[in-house]
């Protein structure tokens, strides 16, 4: 088999059994044995995902380096059209409600370190879409320049939206620094919804398939609220940590106006009612 092949060469040791795992729409995604121990090999191509699985070990790395459970990285490389990232097998067991103060602590951790500008001195990727992090002062600017108007303006050119949402995004453009409240830069996990973290042996919080870039912390907890998955008891507990300014519950529309954007260029207009409710509301 091909993977198994190139991981023992890379590895120069034998592998034992390899299966497939889920991986989603982007990565091919096995789970190996060998004497090195279980690990995850994910690989995809280096011509559509330039660098995609070096910029993961990194936002990896940097969530390590603040203390959060992340699959260790143990290789990344290259091979001809492929790229691969080889990372730790992590143990799952079902989820309590230790595991949701456990995750509250290490997000506002994670939230709790700064840096001088928003955004992140690489880009990197949201899924399988670009995603530039050019560092700016504030977070205005940043939102609006480098996570809207790209989206935007990708989702007019292929067809999924119109004149008229344009012109909605540019009135809600005007309007936005009087909606959000001035925060110093947090680092985020960037891609936080329930498929991108999970319970480790003793009720570890693990954390995966980062996006990370130094932002307005909101925008990690409005994720955790677009789909299912959180246990109401991970937001009380968060905001016990780290408390949130008030009124942060209505403003989650607006944050999660980018990662709908996403999911409407991703995978077409269902998603897009739910933009054009924030732009008539806020607009």
């Amino acid at each position: 088999m091909f993977v198994k092949k190139i991981i023992e060469e890379r590895l120069s040791t034998a592998i034992e059994s390899i299966a497939p795992l889920s991986g989603g729409d982007i990565n091919q995604v096995y789970k190996i044995t060998c004497p090195l121990g279980t690990l995850v090999i994910k690989y995809n191509s280096r011509q559509r995902f330039p660098q995609m699985f070096y910029k993961e070990a990194n936002g990896l790395n940097m969530l390590r380096e603040v203390g959060l459970r992340t699959p260790a990285v143990i290789d990344h490389f290259e091979y001809l059209d492929d790229q691969f990232l080889i990372l730790e097998f992590i143990k799952e067991e079902r989820a309590e409600h230790k595991f949701w103060i456990q995750l509250a602590k290490s997000l506002s951790t994670l939230h709790q370190k700064s840096h001088t500008s928003f955004g992140l001195d690489q880009n990197n990727y949201i899924g399988s879409l670009d995603q530039h992090n050019d560092q700016m002062s504030t977070w205005e600017e940043f939102f609006i320049s480098k996570r809207l108007q790209p989206l935007v303006k990708k989702a007019f050119d292929i067809g999924l939206m119109t004149r008229k949402h344009l012109a909605d995004f540019d009135n809600f453009y005007r309007m936005y620094s009087g909606l959000v409240p001035v925060e110093v830069p947090s680092l985020l996990h960037g891609d936080l919804w329930s498929g991108n973290k999970f319970c480790g042996l003793g009720q570890q919080a693990v954390f995966i398939d980062p996006a990370v870039y130094y932002g307005h912390r909101e925008v990690d907890i409005a994720m955790t609220r677009m789909f299912d998955g959180f246990d109401p008891v991970f937001l009380d507990h968060y905001h016990n940590c780290f408390p949130l300014e008030k009124g942060w519950q209505e403003r989650i529309p607006i944050h999660n106006l980018y990662p709908n954007l996403v999911h409407l260029v991703l995978f077409g207009n269902s998603y897009l009612s739910g933009i054009e409710h924030v732009l008539q509301r806020y607009s």
